[in-house]
């Protein structure tokens, strides 16, 4: 692509601004931990003028790690936008963590973008976790480029990872330009453009040097220009121009580059540029590619829209003057403005002063209950990381920052009070990591509910369960470095909390019949108590519940105090006989029995069905029944056989596995105990390399092996 040297549209503390939809470009970076988006998107806001100087990751400078969280782990944890102008471009880079525990970060930056910039380490190379994201944006038909950074490091080598780019993404990706080094023959010193054949020199520092192409230049990359010429005509509308240049014609520069940017475009083609963010080199090329290639807003399908009440509505438009349509892709929380939500809009014009309609729908099962309001914005900012600069308005295919919602969450649509609006939510994995949590004092469990409220509002990744059979307050997240950073934000709201092993929801049943006598009898002066009861028990199928059956003969238990029985014996149910788990699935029989014409009352009759109910235990076997998950965990063909055999070690019993095909991933089916898989994202995270994931859904309830249910009654023995 033609370079060009970028212009300072960011001047001072200004925001940046556009007023034609065609001028905005959303970006958002992705690529594995450590591979360098955070030092790029620093170092392309300072070549553009956006600040005045690149913070660093390892100080906490950065505009994007701009979270405490971030801070500390020295890494990034969350969603950042980041502006800058190119000419007359204004482009939204969406910094996204490069760590698996973040995935909902990452599809919040994938649903507000409009192509993806893939940044690969000249150290590292390509990881298989970065060609899953890339096989994602391809199912989409998300345009995207790479960035291969790092070229600074002592071990880069970019033809190495030029090539694990080139295996891993296809045979399109194709570099631009070429690396070319200084006189020491070890750093880049700069470019050296394949279509153009033109030279910027950074030797100097940045903004490079032009010039055109030594003649020795040439010879080493012949092989390469011919490829991406090739590729390029490939792809080109104009059938008569592979016939042309197989004929020998020497096709023009001004000929090639049009069809190369329609190609990035339409996501058919995807450029390799080699970039350093220490010395500035490829800065202004990478910033081409993204202005002249990268598709904007007006060429990008929009989500499905519908009415609140899920009526079918016609499809947005890119249109500023359209209805207004806008969706919250992430949610903060500042100490010192309060709610902060970053915001897409698709359609129309957000300006301050508007009544907005709040619409959150279908994520209730992740804990955010659907709802619908009425709100004023105040202001309208354009975020810089999380400064935020007040704009007069935010125009169809930008982004934009409004504060203090007091119901906007993240996933939420914003749209016209007179005309509400919702559009299809963005796919989101499922949080698998539970770690329970309890408040240290009866003081901070307010603390702790309003901290929670908040995260999970801003957090559809994260998920917020109260168990009422283990009554833990458990939260599900999507691994250990994300549960890291949950309780992090927690305590650093001022909430003093601590953790405890998360309890899988066991329960009892009778093994075999049995009958029990309940006698509670007492007398201490004045009004006494006096009720006797006979019961028998016998175990139900699986899934049957509870039965309870009056088979008493003669009034030797009262008819109005039967249902005290089995009220009595209900409660014991609840409250378990062996180790504290409801029973479940038994019929008692009640069939005999003795009342006192005075001192006999329902509490008495209550407890003595409880006392029959714990003397039949005594004599019947209780067994302890676990609950059993259907898993399917989806990995690369080569670890399907660790798999397996880890979860065969997991007692679980494989259901058979379906092998993808070329360059797919392997799907293996299993039925595995709960209690197997309380921390198996982090165990089979560790197995995969990163790559493996998996879904689950209860089955049943199934008998605990002896040895383990002993184990359970002997702690719970202990615990009383």
């Amino acid at each position: 692509m033609a370079q060009k040297t970028s212009e300072k549209g960011l001047a001072g503390a200004g925001a940046p601004a556009v007023t034609d939809p065609g001028r905005v470009r959303n970006v958002v970076l992705v690529g594995h931990s450590g591979s360098g988006k955070t030092t790029l998107v620093e170092a392309l806001l300072s070549a553009s003028g956006a600040i005045p100087r690149a913070g660093g990751v390892t100080e906490g400078t950065t505009v994007t790690d701009h979270d405490p969280a971030a801070i500390r782990q020295q890494r990034s944890v969350a969603l950042a936008c980041a502006p800058l102008m190119h000419g007359d471009v204004k482009i939204n880079l969406l910094d996204t963590p490069g760590y698996a525990d973040f995935v909902g970060e990452l599809r919040a930056g994938l649903r507000a973008a409009d192509a993806a910039l893939f940044v690969v380490s000249a150290v590292d190379g390509v990881d298989d976790s970065t060609v899953s994201l890339w096989e994602e944006c391809a199912a989409v038909g998300m345009p995207r480029a790479v960035a291969v950074t790092r070229l600074d490091h002592p071990r880069a080598d970019y033809e190495e990872a030029l090539q694990d780019c080139q295996e891993a993404f296809g045979e399109n990706v194709m570099p631009i330009y070429q690396p070319m080094l200084a006189d020491d023959g070890q750093a880049v010193a700069g470019l050296l453009g394949l279509i153009t054949l033109r030279v910027l020199d950074y030797s100097a520092g940045y903004p490079p040097r032009m010039g055109e192409a030594e003649p020795e230049h040439l010879n080493p990359i012949a092989d390469d220009r011919n490829t991406l010429i090739e590729g390029i005509i490939a792809e080109s509308e104009d059938e008569t121009l592979m016939d042309r240049y197989l004929g020998g014609e020497m096709i023009s520069t001004d000929a090639l580059i049009p069809d190369l940017e329609k190609a990035v475009a339409r996501g058919n083609f995807y450029p390799v540029v080699p970039v350093c963010a220490a010395t500035g080199v490829g800065l202004d090329a990478l910033l081409d590619v993204i202005a002249s290639g990268f598709p904007s807003p007006l060429e990008h399908d929009l989500p499905v829209v519908t009415g609140v009440d899920g009526s079918p509505r016609p499809p947005l438009t890119c249109d500023p003057s359209g209805p207004l349509v806008a969706e919250v892709v992430r949610t903060t929380i500042d100490r010192h403005v309060g709610r902060v939500s970053l915001v897409r809009v698709f359609s129309g014009t957000l300006r301050p002063d508007q009544t907005l309609h709040v619409s959150g729908h279908g994520m209730a099962e992740r804990g955010h209950p659907d709802h619908d309001a009425d709100e004023r914005v105040a202001h309208v900012y354009s975020p810089l990381g999380a400064q935020l600069r007040e704009v007069p308005s935010c125009l169809a295919g930008d982004l934009c920052a409004i504060t203090k919602s007091g119901s906007a969450e993240t996933g939420d649509t914003l749209s016209g009070k007179d005309d509400p609006l919702l559009m299809e939510p963005w796919r989101m994995p499922e949080p698998l990591l539970p770690i329970a949590v309890v408040a240290k004092t009866r003081s901070d469990e307010d603390a702790l509910a309003k901290n929670l409220a908040k995260l999970v509002a801003g957090d559809p990744s994260l998920r917020l369960e109260r168990n009422p059979e283990t009554h833990q307050l458990v939260l599900w997240t999507m691994g250990e470095s994300h549960a890291d950073v949950v309780l992090d934000r927690l305590r650093s709201g001022g909430v003093e909390l601590d953790t405890e092993p998360v309890k899988v929801a066991l329960r009892e049943t009778f093994g075999s019949g049995a009958k029990g006598h309940g006698r509670h009898v007492k007398q201490s002066g004045g009004h006494g108590q006096y009720a006797v009861c006979d019961i028998e028990v016998e175990p139900l199928p699986r899934g049957e519940g509870f039965q309870f059956v009056d088979r008493v003969v003669g009034g030797a238990v009262p008819h109005n105090y039967i249902p005290s029985v089995e009220k009595g014996v209900r409660a014991q149910l609840e409250r378990g006989l062996a180790a504290g788990c409801p029973v479940v699935d038994v019929k008692v029989t009640l069939y005999d029995g003795k009342a006192h014409s005075v001192d006999s009352s329902d509490a008495a009759f209550q407890t003595a069905g409880a006392l029959a109910l714990r003397a039949a235990a005594e004599q019947g076997h209780i067994t302890l029944l676990e609950p059993v998950d259907e898993i399917v965990v989806r990995v690369p063909e080569s670890y399907v056989g660790a798999v397996m055999s880890d979860l065969s070690g997991r007692r679980g019993r494989p259901m058979g596995s379906e092998s993808g095909g070329e360059g797919e991933a392997s799907l293996v089916r299993a039925e595995v105990p709960a209690t197997e898989l309380v921390r198996y994202a982090v165990e089979l995270r560790a197995l995969t390399s990163g790559t493996g994931t998996f879904t689950r859904h209860y089955v049943r309830h199934e008998p605990m092996p002896p040895h383990l249910a002993e184990a359970v009654r002997k702690e719970h023995a202990v615990a009383r």
